[in-house]
């Protein structure tokens, strides 16, 4: 359990390291776009990302 949690952050860092490495001058408009959002928004964000982790997560863990 506890690889699989450092494996899953691990993974999480490379993907989120990405962005501002391949594409920083996006990344960071992205990121200006993203905080002049109003709280809503970003809530609706922050859930579809939850729910699509979820469903990934789901997915992957039923099929082991």
């Amino acid at each position: 359990m506890s690889q699989t949690f450092w494996l899953a952050v691990g993974l999480v860092l490379i993907l989120e390291g990405l962005g501002p490495l391949l594409a920083p001058r996006g990344w960071r408009e992205l990121i200006s776009q993203l905080s002049s959002q109003d709280d809503q928004t970003l809530r609706r964000i922050g859930g579809c990302l939850v729910v699509a982790g979820s469903v990934i997560a789901y997915i992957m863990f039923t099929q082991l």
